[in-house]
């Protein structure tokens, strides 16, 4: 199929790194390796800030004119045979998609699109209106955690839902790993306000409970709470962690086979791809059972989730595969193979063939 690719939160052409980024490009990846065209059909950002933001009736001023574009594209060299939305929510609505596909009789399918009653404050109240026709309207929607399909269950019954696991490209992690230092933690995650700082402030706390055992720890992230995370681990010592700041995405692999144990708490995650990244490279991760952490980590088996908020019980997760060298060595083979067997590009790809096979052609 020829499919017209849009992210209205984030381009996959985006300069900025984050998750949102890199999973719209994973699922350009995907869908190629599966056979598909795929095409980037917008830049536009269709992002809603805040919820009394007035910039929304000139975003879609902006959203008519990419349509008027787009049309005069598609009536010169032809429709695409499918319109796939990534991440349609309250801050970014897909503006664009669903009049296009609508009045060309193009299948409207979306990834990841989500729904929280509680955000329905202002024009986000709007921009949610707006999500939950096109998630009617699609002729599937594919969802990445089960929170998210509950969500969308809830505000749209009559939904139709497809489940594609969180996934990653698995290349750079095909070799087999040295052994990193078991007692080396590693934490990967940008620094600002909101849920990430709470998540620092939380391993620091942790952290600072353990110090009877040995452990270092490598942090990897930046952001304007730089200096309000320092600041959490000020009283722990400073030569027991490395501060690596921002780092290209290609370095991620080699910090992450140096460690042996990946921990971030993980408030308001809808998943975590670096968690992903941390078991491919054999490292248990220990984490709260919070959000759609559960999506991504097995309990028990490849790490440990502790109950939200219980900063005790996190430590002692910690401390529990630092001292138990042998159980670290068990989950960080079955962490490597989940991912690897799993949750790989491979698999992904598959598993999106077996969906979009499913919808009728235009």
């Amino acid at each position: 199929m020829r499919i017209a690719f849009y992210a209205p939160l984030k381009s996959p052409n985006h300069p900025v790194v984050s998750g949102d980024r890199q999973m719209a490009r994973m699922l350009v990846k995907a869908l190629e390796h599966g056979g598909h065209s795929v095409e980037l059909a917008s830049e536009l950002r269709s992002y809603v800030r805040q919820p009394e933001s007035k910039s929304f009736d000139a975003l879609k001023i902006e959203a008519r004119e990419e349509v008027a574009r787009l049309a005069k594209l598609w009536d010169r060299g032809g429709k695409p045979d499918l319109w796939f939305s990534y991440h349609p929510y309250y801050k970014a609505p897909d503006l664009v998609g669903p009049e296009l596909a609508s009045a060309f009789g193009v299948p409207y399918v979306t990834a990841e699109a989500s729904y929280s009653r509680r955000r329905n404050a202002g024009v986000w109240a709007d921009a949610q209106a707006l999500v939950a026709r096109a998630v009617e309207q699609a002729a599937l929607n594919i969802c990445l955690t089960q929170r998210d399909r509950r969500g969308l269950t809830d505000a749209i019954p009559d939904a139709a839902l497809g489940m594609l696991p969180p996934f990653i490209d698995t290349s750079v992690f095909q070799e087999t790993p040295a052994r990193g230092c078991p007692t080396r933690l590693v934490t990967i995650a940008m620094m600002r306000p909101g849920d990430k700082a709470e998540s620092y402030r939380m391993l620091a706390q942790a952290l600072g409970t353990i110090g009877h055992l040995p452990w270092t720890m490598s942090v990897v992230g930046d952001g304007p709470a730089r200096d309000e995370v320092k600041a959490q681990f000020a009283g722990l010592p400073a030569h027991c962690i490395e501060w690596l700041g921002a780092i290209e995405p290609a370095a991620v692999p080699d910090v992450l086979y140096r460690g042996g144990i990946y921990v971030w708490p993980g408030y308001g995650e809808a998943y975590g791809l670096a968690y992903l990244e941390a078991q491919a490279a054999g490292l248990p991760v220990v984490a709260q059972d919070i959000a759609g952490v559960p999506e991504v980590v097995r309990d028990g088996q490849t790490g440990f989730l502790t109950p939200p908020g219980d900063v005790a019980a996190f430590a002692s997760a910690i401390e529990r595969l630092l001292a138990r060298n042998d159980e670290r060595t068990i989950m960080a083979a079955k962490a490597r193979r989940f991912i690897l067997e799993e949750r790989s590009l491979r698999a992904a790809a598959a598993r999106l063939v077996e969906l979009l096979q499913k919808i009728p052609a235009s």
